[in-house]
């Protein structure tokens, strides 16, 4: 990829939670599992039922972590259970150099519902269940898959706290919060990471990436690449790519390295050559100008989709 005197490369790791180094490119496993029915786009998927193609799922987990994935990111909401299964199976015992990541507080009565639930007995209850699945004593980092509002949110992170106590989790992290919610959480007990929908289009959680960077938060962004009309051949996305050497999804990903350093976005996907093409986005440098034009070319499609 090429480089020139202006391009502004990024560091390649974070310390999660002041003692947890990972590299900054994670994965996320959730497209691991299938569903009743094939949906046309694949974010849309039930996420219901083990992949029909186990071995080829077991592949793509064990190419992450040869690859150097910072974080692997399930939950014990995606298909059932059987996803942590799928990751224990794959990677068990697991590596040193990668962080094993999962969330609780989501129940699925049906493909299409997904409901928070979180009473605190129940969480404590599915991260038992987590780290059984997983095959550990203690989860690198549990995250509160959606705050509950019908429970109090102080006794949701208790529980999470009281995981911690207990030597069962070494941090704690939330998903889909405003900058309200983490400063509140913050207040009852240390977070280490925040899981947000989040890209160069997607920018709605603009001020959390801001408050996790000046706080020392990883921020992983979920759905880290969201290609369309932005990233067709005459877009400056594509304009930008050829200029660094890279993909459109690469130069997406790249985007979000130098947006924050506390950044580690976790793109989920089946194939092997697209999880290598992701992982290789730690290697685009970005100029100023570069990253400028990529963001002004983000916010315009957002808000014109």
């Amino acid at each position: 990829m090429t480089n020139n005197a202006n391009t502004t490369a990024v560091t390649t790791t974070f310390t999660l939670g002041g003692d947890l180094e990972v590299r900054r490119i994670g994965y996320g496993a959730m497209r691991l599992a299938d569903g009743p029915d094939k949906p046309a786009e694949a974010w849309a998927a039930p996420i219901w039922t083990a992949p029909a193609d186990r071995a080829a799922a077991l592949a793509v987990l064990r190419r992450a972590v040869e690859l150097g994935v910072g974080i692997v990111d399930t939950a014990d909401a995606y298909a059932l259970g059987a996803n942590e299964e799928l990751v224990a199976e794959a990677l068990h015992p697991y590596s040193e150099e990668v962080a094993i990541a999962t969330k609780i507080g989501v129940v699925r009565p049906s493909p299409a519902e997904w409901i928070p639930l979180g009473n605190p007995a129940y969480l404590r209850q599915q991260a038992e269940l987590s780290l059984r699945r997983l095959r550990v004593e203690r989860i690198d980092l549990l995250q509160l898959h959606r705050i509950d509002p019908n429970v109090p949110l102080a006794d949701q992170i208790g529980a999470l706290r009281q995981l911690r106590e207990e030597g069962k989790v070494r941090h704690i992290g939330l998903s889909e919060v405003t900058v309200e919610q983490l400063r509140e959480a913050s207040e009852i007990t240390p977070i280490a990471a925040v899981q947000n929908m989040y890209n160069l289009v997607t920018r709605q959680h603009d001020e959390v990436v801001d408050y996790a960077a000046e706080h020392g938060i990883a921020f992983l962004p979920f759905f880290p690449i969201a290609m369309g009309g932005h990233a067709g051949q005459d877009s400056p996305v594509a304009a930008v790519a050829r200029e660094v050497g890279a993909t459109p999804s690469q130069t997406a990903l790249a985007w979000l390295l130098h947006r924050s350093p506390t950044v580690i976005p976790i793109p989920g996907t089946t194939s092997v050559g697209h999880l290598e093409e992701n992982v290789a986005a730690l290697e685009v440098s970005l100029s100023r100008e570069q990253f400028e034009l990529l963001s002004e070319a983000g916010l315009k499609a957002g808000q014109e989709g």
